[in-house]
């Protein structure tokens, strides 16, 4: 049972990058995902989380408007969608999925998590 991030990489300020998440072992439409981030030095941070009942979602503040998060069943695959990229936003990002209701309550700790992936790089240039 595993969760696999792909789609990371190097792009410039103001580019785009979208975000994979797939699970393998189990179904992800089952549980409320969420990505987290972390920069060097810095604490990991929760991103954007959507629910498992009714794709209710969750930003945090600095992206809102930005990034987008959504589900794809059918490929067993969360996605999220970055656009107009900061040098703020680098670091591994990472998907996790909980068994929840809450995205909020998810999405601002990183604590009781069912699953973790192992993290993609996304570095921005300025």
């Amino acid at each position: 049972l595993q969760l696999v991030e792909s789609g990371g990489g190097l792009v410039q300020f103001g580019g785009s990058l979208r975000l994979s998440c797939t699970a393998s072992g189990f179904t992800l439409s089952t549980y409320a995902i969420g990505w987290f981030r972390q920069a060097p030095g810095k604490e990991r941070e929760g991103v954007s989380c959507i629910s498992m009942t009714d794709d209710s979602t969750y930003y945090t503040d600095s992206v809102k408007g930005r990034f987008t998060i959504f589900r794809d069943n059918a490929k067993n695959t969360v996605y999220l969608e970055m656009n107009n990229l900061k040098p703020e936003d680098a670091g591994v990002y990472y998907c996790a999925a909980q068994w929840t209701t809450d995205v909020q309550f998810m999405c601002i700790g990183t604590d009781g998590m069912d699953y973790w992936g192992k993290g993609t790089q996304v570095t921005v240039t300025s």
